[in-house]
């Protein structure tokens, strides 16, 4: 599902592997050799090195660093600071700082333009990979602040559509948790969601501005973790506008608007969870791509196939994963599947299984539990920088620690 698990390099992720620093030390001997040191120690790779004398005191020389976005890079620069003087991170390695700026993204896509894998239910109907390539198209040109191109959908397509709405929706009560049930309950008042019509992006989009600032923008198939993280946030996610195979209603591979809209919207509609999405997104920006790995590793075994108790103890689905799959809904809650407690630092080194049933699930006794964990997590990131979003202008600005 999402883009989790895509190890490919986006456009994006070729632009993360340089940081700019500046830096003064004592004009002694053996200065620079311990400054060098500290890098290498933290496993820093440097690119360029320049020094010149200090203008205002010959005591000193001024350095210029070009360094790697990788290893101990967080603890590197904090005993380089302590060691020298006049320290400052000139230029960190780009990425969107406003919305607007997703624009600038050319995402890596794997499963629009190549075949589809051998156990895609699609994989032998070439007049299904044909529409398929059609709608997912229609994504390409899409700019932010424009209106979503509008789908229209053949018979086939909302009949595939009713199946699948009609299957989870006697599952929802007892499976899904309050959250979820409450903002379904409120797209199905507004007719948004029917099971005779699939609902169109852009007004989906605008049910969820309305609700919690997120919204949808449109994507030709799976986004690489940098970018689709990226999206999040700006509280905006990535979503794919063709259907699954009419042969398994019940299962899909990959992403697709039954995913989306069934699995996604109604928990991205609840302000507490949009801000839980929102702040795995922040926490990606900027950051060395083995953090990017771990990250989207967690928001897989959380926002796409994560469980939580309620009220009783009782176990409920999270996941969008879960809730957009009639077969895996039902797997998921009973004995058989595989229950872990959620740990992130455990989460991340998991393997995933992508066009599988899950072969085990991660829980917590709450939600809060989940966000409490997942702030602690985030305070292992390397980058030597925070960032902050100001919903009032869409944008995140950079804080140097």
């Amino acid at each position: 599902m999402d883009a989790i698990g895509n190890t490919c390099r986006s456009e994006t992720e070729t632009n993360q592997k340089k940081i700019e620093i500046s830096f003064s030390l004592p004009n002694k001997v053996g200065q620079l050799a311990k400054a060098l040191e500290i890098m290498k120690s933290h496993q820093v790779n440097l690119y360029h090195i320049n020094s010149k004398l200090n203008r205002e005191n010959s005591e000193e020389f001024d350095f210029f660093v070009i360094c790697d976005n990788s290893g101990r890079l967080k603890e590197a620069l904090g005993g380089l600071k302590q060691f020298s003087t006049n320290f400052e991170i000139i230029s960190v390695p780009w990425f969107p700082k406003h919305i607007s700026d997703l624009d600038k993204i050319v995402p890596y896509t794997f499963t629009c333009e190549k075949e589809l894998e051998a156990d895609h239910p699609g994989f032998t109907d070439a007049e299904y990979k044909k529409r398929r390539k059609e709608v997912a198209a229609m994504s390409r040109s899409y700019k932010y602040g424009q209106y979503i191109p509008r789908v229209e959908y053949t018979e086939e397509e909302i009949n595939t559509w009713r199946n699948v709405y009609t299957g989870l929706i006697d599952l929802y009560p007892k499976n899904a948790c309050k959250q979820f049930n409450c903002n379904l309950k409120l797209l199905q008042k507004q007719r948004c969601y029917t099971a005779d019509n699939i609902p169109q992006l852009e007004d989906v989009s605008k049910f969820l501005q309305k609700r919690t600032g997120f919204r949808l923008r449109p994507a030709p198939g799976l986004i690489s973790p940098r970018d689709f993280l990226a999206a999040l946030a700006f509280r905006t996610s990535y979503t794919t506008q063709y259907i699954r195979h009419r042969s398994k209603p019940e299962y899909t591979p990959e992403p697709d608007i039954c995913h989306e809209l069934l699995g996604h919207v109604p928990l991205f509609a609840d302000e507490e969870f949009s801000q839980f999405a929102q702040d795995i997104g922040l926490a990606s920006l900027g950051a060395p791509s083995e953090y990017i790995r771990k990250l989207a590793m967690c928001y897989w075994f959380t926002v796409e196939f994560g469980l939580w108790k309620e009220e009783n103890d009782e176990l409920k689905a999270y996941g969008a994963g879960l809730l957009s799959s009639a077969q895996e809904l039902r797997h998921c809650l009973t004995d058989s599947a595989e229950k872990k407690t959620f740990d992130p630092s455990e989460a991340c080194k998991e393997k995933i299984e992508p066009s599988k049933i899950q072969p085990y699930y991660f829980v917590e006794d709450s939600f809060d539990i989940v966000k409490e964990k997942m702030r602690a997590y985030a305070k292992t990131n390397p980058r030597p920088f925070d960032v902050c979003y100001d919903k009032s202008t869409q944008s995140v600005k950079v804080i140097y620690q």
